[in-house]
């Protein structure tokens, strides 16, 4: 299994999609192809009107430059894209008289704040992508009429800081992305009321340390992306209450500690990845947790990039691998740092070895 890209491409963080709805890169795909079928039927688009396709549920509307962005969109309206302008404000009624809204992507603007009241005309809004722009913060109140609203995409903006309060209104959460911001800490309680979160990315931030009580709300959580951030340490208890995570990324972070019980509890774990930290040792009895042969773990794990002290200490993780070697990656990037007999050579042939 050298070739990981197979195995992960659909759950790199740059292919991520919302697990329901649409994200910016299918909104433009949609926007092309209704351009094609026009042109195709001998009509010539206006290039300075936004692009309106109706259906039995409602219209949707896609607008990308040179389109100029209309003052009113068709009542029925239940997607709603406004992307590509970098637009630094919109107008707090900018949604007024579209009152059935279930999906707006505000993607790839430069927005720096939006008003407080700026979704309340849209109580039934199920999906908001705002990728792509320049928030460094959420004003309180934005989501108090949003109780319908399963995904929230907040990748690649300005945040520092989170403030629980901000989100307390999303009892219906599914996916949450915050990825891509420059969060250093994270409130306790964050979580607290998404019991039925299923997605949760906070992966490229700058997060040392994660509040104890990260997932103590959700209770069905089946992927955590903490890539590419500063986490030093993987204790006990982060874990414990998620049987059914099945995708993990821990990799590119500068984890040197992962607790013996880490992964105790994760019954369904399909993938794993803690490629390109710190890691010179485990402590006895982590692999075992995740069961002999990792029967669940199809799509495979990467210890790749760490500088793994190949001595007597891992025992256990060399018996996990050889049960497991089917499911390794990158094992070839997979070698050790020490002691100075074996540096160098691959983990997986140290771990064969009488």
């Amino acid at each position: 299994m050298e070739k990981r890209e197979a195995a992960m491409s659909s759950w790199s963080p740059e292919q991520k999609q919302s697990p329901v709805g649409w994200d910016s890169h299918l909104s433009r795909i949609l926007f092309l192809l209704l351009l094609f079928v026009v042109s195709a039927q001998g009509v010539t688009p206006n290039p300075d009107a936004c692009l309106v396709s109706h259906s039995g549920n409602g219209s949707s509307v896609s607008c990308q430059p040179p389109a100029r962005i209309p003052h009113y969109f068709p009542a029925d309206t239940v997607y709603l894209a406004v992307e590509f302008f970098n637009l630094t404000q919109l107008p707090a009624n900018t949604l007024q008289g579209i009152p059935n809204l279930q999906e707006l992507h505000l993607s790839s603007n430069q927005l720096e704040d939006l008003s407080a009241k700026f979704l309340l005309p849209v109580p039934q809004l199920k999906v908001l992508d705002l990728t792509r722009n320049a928030l460094t913060r959420l004003p309180p109140g934005l989501f108090q009429v949003s109780a319908a609203l399963h995904t929230l995409v907040l990748k690649e903006n300005q945040l520092k800081v989170l403030e629980a309060s901000w989100l307390h209104s999303l009892k219906a959460l599914r996916h949450l992305d915050l990825s891509g911001n420059q969060l250093q800490t994270l409130p306790p309680g964050l979580l607290a009321s998404f019991t039925d979160l299923l997605i949760l990315d906070l992966g490229n931030n700058q997060l040392q340390t994660l509040p104890p009580d990260l997932l103590s709300g959700p209770l069905r959580l089946e992927r955590l992306h903490l890539e590419g951030n500063r986490l030093q340490e993987l204790g006990e208890g982060l874990l414990v209450r998620q049987p059914k995570l099945r995708y993990l990324f821990l990799n590119d972070n500068r984890l040197a500690t992962v607790a013996a019980g880490a992964f105790r509890g994760l019954q369904k774990l399909d993938m794993l990845d803690l490629s390109n930290n710190l890691l010179t040792t485990v402590p006895e009895g982590l692999w075992m947790s995740l069961g002999k042969a990792a029967g669940n773990m199809k799509d495979g794990f990467d210890l790749s990039g760490n500088p793994w002290i190949c001595d007597q200490k891992l025992d256990d993780l060399y018996e996990w691998l050889v049960a497991n070697e089917d499911k390794m990656f990158f094992r070839n990037d997979t070698r050790c740092a020490g002691p100075k007999a074996l540096k160098g050579q691959m983990l997986l042939a140290v771990a064969r070895s009488p």
